[in-house]
């Protein structure tokens, strides 16, 4: 105990004595870490040295995290106490002693502390933050730390100590992971404690509506408690004390100088998480702005969690309720906007916060998957050796969407989910570019995005025919539709079209001409044909009647026939017709294909 008494005194870093101090007391079996059992003696030994030096310092009526300090030569020392928390803090920095042990001896520290010592102490554990988070110390003592804050927060007082209860959980945001399951509430458990009081009887004396008094603070059970609304009867009554509330902000609508001032006391005045609920201030509360925004967004708050994405089927909301929920919930839209001062930036920055917080829902329903990814050289290392997993639709992003589909069903069935847009909705955006008045400068145009002038095309393949066939003449940019181009832009494509359409006409009437032309000549060509094939087919059939004659002839001579000959003379006919007619189709054909030069001849043999 006397060698770390006069180690805390020892000027200098830490890292000139602290391991030379630990070796003094304990005499290690290794030189520079300790085993499991002296790590205990070590620890032990601080913890009692700790406790000491704070009962020192409560005696001498001074903070304990200032106790001992001196002023040498000007320049100011240490106390005593961070000074052997510096030294512990670098033994678990180097791994020379076991990790969780400064963890241990602030939290020693904080349950021997007043409140006012304890911010003290939380300073100085803020200004540790960076080291304390490092891996070798913050998977040791994270359990310790937690319980750590939470034993503060207990003892705090959240109405008066508002800023040290937003540091320490400020701390804890830094210090763990955004996907620690112990900073997240997993299972959605809502803080049915934090109830509001308000008054049961109405007071003497006072004109008040009471009635509207209790329908109005009533209205704080459910915001506390969302999944009461589920149950019928519970809607039913909501809904109704909600109107009332409505109604109420309706018939007392605010002027903008009341908003205007509102501005200026906030300015001026410090935050409360919780309003007063007299019966005395309702009047009051009602003519504040932001205390009807505090009540109207928590209704927006409570919609949206009635409306959150991946119930399941007994969660969700009725057909009537949902009707109910959306009447309800414009009206509430409406009022924010009206509310001043700037109800319509006011309502869009609430809608962004409710839009993003589906994301964390998404988030939470998947069991809250770490953010922080691996380095591509680190995986690749890690990953080397192992098997790919199965997924159960071929990778991890289809096997999600098919589970987000089966807790949410009605997402593929909605019918804005897959929509071809129509083409003026389509192609306004390079129309603007088109325009020499907005100024968009040249490589900010859409036509220089490939994806977007492909899709343009298909596009207006389908939908628009016309403006799909400008786009040989005018590239791109004479697809878009005419009516959204302005006139004095419209005009050059509309004249174009127009001298197309009179080029068109002019060729069309210059071909007409030639092609009578060609016509006649096709014609007189054929006639000249048909005669030169008729006298080839006369000439070739001459030689036929001579054969037959001259068969006759010999027939006659010899007498009468016999059948044998008769049979030969037949067929030897017959051989020869067909030898004709062979000769003549051959001729024929031959005419066909030429039939300039057989039509010259038969001119020639006429003449």
């Amino acid at each position: 105990m006397e060698v770390f008494r006069r180690a805390i005194l020892h000027a200098g870093p830490p890292e000139n004595f602290a391991l030379q101090t630990v070796q003094e007391v304990i005499k290690p079996q290794k030189q520079t870490k300790l085993a499991q059992d002296e790590n205990q003696l070590l620890e032990n030994m601080l913890r009692t040295l700790l406790q000491e030096l704070v009962s020192s310092a409560v005696q001498s009526g001074e903070p304990i995290m200032h106790y001992g300090q001196s002023i040498d030569d000007g320049e100011t020392s240490q106390a005593q106490i961070p000074r052997l928390l510096d030294i512990v803090l670098y033994l678990c920095e180097k791994e020379h002693v076991e990790g969780g042990m400064i963890f241990q001896l602030l939290e020693d520290l904080t349950e021997m502390s007043t409140m006012k010592n304890c911010k003290d102490i939380f300073g100085y554990i803020e200004s540790k933050q960076d080291i304390l988070g490092k891996l070798e110390l913050f998977a040791r003592g994270k359990l310790v730390m937690l319980r750590t804050c939470n034993q503060l927060l207990r003892r705090l007082s959240k109405a008066n100590d508002v800023v040290f209860c937003g540091r320490i959980l400020m701390f804890l945001a830094h210090f763990f992971p955004l996907s620690e399951r112990s900073a997240v509430n997993i299972k959605g458990v809502f803080n049915t404690s934090n109830e509001t009081k308000y008054e049961k009887d109405p007071p003497d004396g006072i004109p008040v509506d009471f009635n509207f008094y209790k329908t109005f603070w009533s209205l704080q059970e459910y915001f506390c408690n969302p999944a009461l609304t589920l149950a019928p009867t519970k809607w039913q009554k909501f809904t109704s004390s909600l109107m009332v509330v409505l109604n109420t902000f309706d018939a007392q609508p605010l002027s903008d100088e009341v908003g205007d001032a509102n501005v200026l006391e906030e300015e001026a005045a410090t935050f409360n998480i919780k309003y007063l609920t007299s019966s005395k201030l309702m009047g009051l509360e009602l003519k504040d702005p932001s205390f009807r925004r505090h009540v109207l967004v928590q209704c927006l708050i409570l919609f949206d969690y009635l409306k959150a994405p991946g119930k399941n089927d007994k969660d969700l909301p009725s057909e009537s309720m949902k009707e109910e929920m959306k009447s309800c919930e414009e009206r509430v839209k409406k009022l924010l906007e009206m509310t001043p001062p700037k109800g319509k930036d006011f309502l869009h920055s609430i809608e962004h916060i409710l839009e993003r917080e589906k994301n964390w829902v998404w988030w939470k329903r998947d069991g809250c998957p770490p953010f922080e990814k691996q380095s591509m050289e680190k995986k690749a290392v890690q990953d080397g050796p192992k098997k790919r997993p199965r997924w159960r639709l071929g990778n991890k992003e289809l096997s999600q969407l098919w589970k987000w589909a089966d807790q949410n069903p009605n997402a593929l069935t909605d019918p804005q989910r897959v929509r071809t847009p129509a083409i003026t909705e389509y192609w306004k955006p390079l129309a603007e570019d088109m325009d020499p008045s907005a100024g968009i400068e040249a490589e900010y145009h859409h036509k220089n995005s490939r994806v977007y002038c492909w899709k343009g095309l298909r596009f207006s393949a389908r939908q628009d025919l016309d403006g799909f066939s400008r786009f040989t003449d005018h590239g791109i940019e004479g697809v878009v539709p005419l009516e959204l181009l302005p006139p004095h832009v419209r005009s050059r494509y509309e004249g174009k079209a127009n001298d197309r359409s009179k080029r068109a006409k002019k060729e069309d009437s210059k071909v007409a001409p030639s092609q009578a032309e060609e016509n006649q000549i096709a014609a007189s060509a054929s006639e000249n044909d048909g005669e030169g094939i008729r006298a080839d087919l006369e000439a070739s059939a001459t030689p036929v009647e001579t054969d037959v004659t001259a068969g006759t002839g010999n027939i006659s001579q010899s007498g009468t026939a016999t059948p044998d000959e008769h049979q030969k003379q037949s067929s030897d006919t017959d051989m020869g017709q067909e030898a004709g007619q062979l000769d003549a189709d051959a001729e024929a054909d031959a005419g066909m294909m030429d039939g300039e030069t057989d039509a010259e001849v038969d001119l020639e043999a006429v003449g």
